[in-house]
């Protein structure tokens, strides 16, 4: 059961552990609950920062932890999870994360976004399509947009509550300016449902295009700042940019993946040795060897 089940109102009671004493997917059942409601006040207030009691996680600080409590909250017994970082499955914080969701529930494991129900993400959206059936949980390390504008936290608390965001287009307005143009990439703002601005995670601006009018649910976790938030399927979900200046994804004109010769997906590049140019790569790895396969 996904949160997505959990949002159409389904019963809870199948992921609770066969044994009491023993809690499924490590978390207590509370805890759960606790985290389950922070959601689904999310759901209903899309971008707006829920606060929750976020746990202490067996994970190194800065590993996941807000993501991974919402996985652990909303996972059930007939879940399949795939856990990629940097589009990679294989990728040290993958694996780990990966073997404590499998290992404290018991569920299956797969590689392949059709086969997945829940998809956790450090810094990228899958490249093959997700529909209604997927939750995406995306792991967060600054839920704050306007924290390079504003550090004091009532004062951020009122622009979010008044929707005062002039800030923002001022300092994206100076980015263009001083560098002819808007060179934030990872975590660039956005506008959702037209009322609250979030940030992005850090996933790539290639990816903002897929949370506008998705399928799916978008479940944003931040364990240290002890926030969620998160982006419910059929969403109006707006980069901030300006009339005469269109947002634009990340260009690598002329590049193509050394293993699969893609020309349309995000693509990483690899550095050069003794001069040499570098290589480019595809950074969702599992679709990348399934496009080799076909």
């Amino acid at each position: 059961m996904t949160m997505n089940a959990v949002y159409n109102g389904s019963n809870l009671d199948s992921i609770v552990g066969e044994d009491p004493g023993i809690p499924f997917a490590l978390l207590d059942e509370e805890s759960k609950r606790e985290i389950r409601r922070a959601l689904l006040h999310a759901v209903c207030v899309p971008g707006y920062q829920v606060p929750f009691g976020s746990r202490e996680m067996p994970v190194a600080r800065g590993w996941g932890s807000g993501g991974l409590q919402i996985t652990l909250a909303i996972v059930g017994k007939t879940d399949i999870v795939k856990v990629i970082d940097q589009g990679d499955d294989e990728g040290v914080n993958a694996v780990n994360l990966r073997r404590l969701v499998v290992t404290s529930t018991g569920i299956e494991e797969s590689s392949e976004v059709v086969e997945s129900t829940i998809i956790q993400s450090r810094h990228r959206i899958p490249e093959d399509e997700m529909i209604n059936s997927h939750t995406l949980v995306l792991q967060v390390p600054v839920p704050e947009p306007l924290r390079g504008v504003e550090r004091d936290m009532r004062e951020l608390a009122r622009m979010h509550a008044e929707a005062d965001y002039s800030r923002m287009w001022v300092s994206l307005y100076e980015d263009k300016v001083r560098n002819g143009v808007i060179t934030q990439t990872t975590g660039y703002p956005c506008l959702v449902n037209g009322r609250y601005v979030v940030a992005t995670t850090p996933i790539p601006r290639w990816d903002i295009p897929r949370l506008h009018d998705s399928q799916f649910l978008t479940l944003f976790g931040a364990g240290r700042e002890k926030r969620v938030y998160a982006i419910p399927p059929y969403t109006l979900v707006e980069p901030l940019t300006f009339e005469d200046v269109p947002f634009e994804v990340e260009q690598a004109n002329g590049a193509r993946c050394r293993l699969c010769s893609s020309s349309e997906s995000f693509l990483v590049e690899s550095p050069g040795t003794n001069g040499d140019a570098g290589t480019w790569t595809c950074s969702d790895t599992a679709w990348c060897r399934a496009r080799r396969l076909k």
